[in-house]
Parts: structure tokens; C-alpha cells; sequence
């Protein structure tokens, strides 16, 4: 099976002043293409700062990330920007939606920013939408919406791409369980029909469960 994710020696340190604090503190991690891994462990134990690395949002102090083949240790920042913008997929916990444009609008921003033209962004957008069920909300600004409604548009954005790999941080933290629920069984549907590779961290054992393998970490390290 091939290895879409491949982490060596991960360390991350923070430096305020004086004080050096080391995040993370040597890490291997490997996910297989296809896979749903879900990071958890403990408030402080490093697992949004380990999803930042490795989905290159940071950068990490010192290891090496291979994603999907492709050495990033060296890549440029520019490098990185359109690595992510073609490769990889992102749901946060806030949404992160640009509140003047409709969920339609937000979903076609990825799109439009990789140069494919308004009319076939915008197909692409609605069939995103109907796949997290909201077609009926294209038009609403994101106020307009409830969490859960933001957070399935959220996911249409970053789905519409085809990423090679979804990132999720946290992407239940501020929903009902009924809107969570929703969510985990959205992942589901992406993870086993469209074999799309997914890393999610999360602090509810309810949903890591829901995932194909658990890793924890614990103090910047994974544990058993």
C-alpha cells in the first residue's frame, strides 16, 4: 500500500524571549493512501502544532515531511502556497469562511485562484455543495447559516479540488452533536467511497473511533 504521508524525526520548538519550548520532540508518522488517522491525546500535547507541520502551514524546526512523493523540506514558501492550493484540503474549527460572499462564492475562491474559469468553478462549487447537501444554501452569506451548515460548506471548499489529502483540525469543537454527527459521516463517505486520505485531530473519543487508526500523542511525542 502507498505511503501518502511520510514524517521523520518531527521537532518543533517555540522561542519567547529567553525561554525555548519544544512542542513537538522527534516524531515518525506514516499514513497510507486512502487512510482516516485520527491525532489525539491530551489539551498541550502538540496535536494542532503536528498538523500544522505536517500539512505545511509551519514549518517545522527540524525532520523531514514527504507528501505524496514529494520532498517539501526545501520547498519555498511559493512552493508551498501552491502545493496547497492544488494538493491539499483544510477544515478548521472556526470555519474560516470570508463573510461578503455567499457559500457558493466561498467555495469557488480555491477554485478561481488556480486559474480554472468562473463557469466551471462554479459547476464544480454546486456539485461540492450537493454533496454535503446544502445545494438549497448556495446563496446565503455565511451569518445566514448555522455552525453546522458553516462547517459542511467549509468542507465542500475544501473538497472541490480533489486533494490528494484532507486536513481537519478539530472540525466538531463548536458544533451540536447532531451537526458533529453530520460531519463524522460526511468524512466517512469521502474516506471509504472517494478513498480520499484524511488526517483529523480531534479530543472526542466518540469520533476518533470513526477513524481507520488512532495515533496519540502525549508531551510532543507519540505514545502507544
Amino acid at each position: 500500500m502507498k505511503t501518502i504521508i511520510d514524517v521523520k524525526n518531527l521537532t518543533k520548538s517555540f522561542t519567547d524571549g529567553l525561554t525555548v519550548t519544544q512542542v513537538l520532540k522527534g516524531i515518525d508518522f506514516e499514513v497510507h493512501e486512502g487512510e482516516f488517522v485520527a491525532i489525539m491525546g491530551r489539551s498541550g500535547a502538540g496535536k494542532s502544532t503536528f498538523l500544522y507541520q505536517v500539512s505545511l502551514l509551519d514549518t517545522p524546526t527540524t525532520g523531514s515531511i514527504k507528501l505524496n512523493g514529494h520532498i517539501t523540506d526545501h520547498m519555498s514558501n511559493g512552493e508551498k502556497t501552491h502545493y496547497r492550493l492544488m494538493e491539499l484540503g483544510y477544515v478548521f474549527q472556526d470555519y474560516s469562511l470570508l463573510p461578503e460572499l455567499t457559500a457558493l462564492e466561498n467555495i469557488m475562491v480555491p477554485l478561481l485562484m488556480q486559474g480554472i474559469s468562473m463557469g466551471v468553478a462554479k459547476k464544480r462549487a454546486m456539485d461540492a455543495l450537493q454533496s454535503v447537501n446544502l445545494e438549497n444554501r448556495s446563496g446565503n452569506l455565511p451569518s445566514e447559516l448555522s455552525g453546522g451548515e458553516q462547517q459542511r460548506v467549509s468542507i465542500a471548499r475544501a473538497i472541490t479540488h480533489k486533494p490528494k489529502i484532507l486536513f481537519a483540525d478539530e472540525p466538531t469543537a463548536n458544533l451540536d452533536s447532531f451537526s458533529s454527527r453530520l460531519v463524522m459521516d460526511i468524512f466517512k463517505k469521502l474516506n471509504k467511497e472517494d478513498k480520499l486520505t484524511i488526517v483529523m485531530v480531534t479530543h472526542e473519543e466518540e469520533y476518533g473511533k470513526m477513524a481507520d487508526r488512532i495515533v496519540k500523542l502525549s508531551d510532543g511525542l507519540v505514545v502507544k
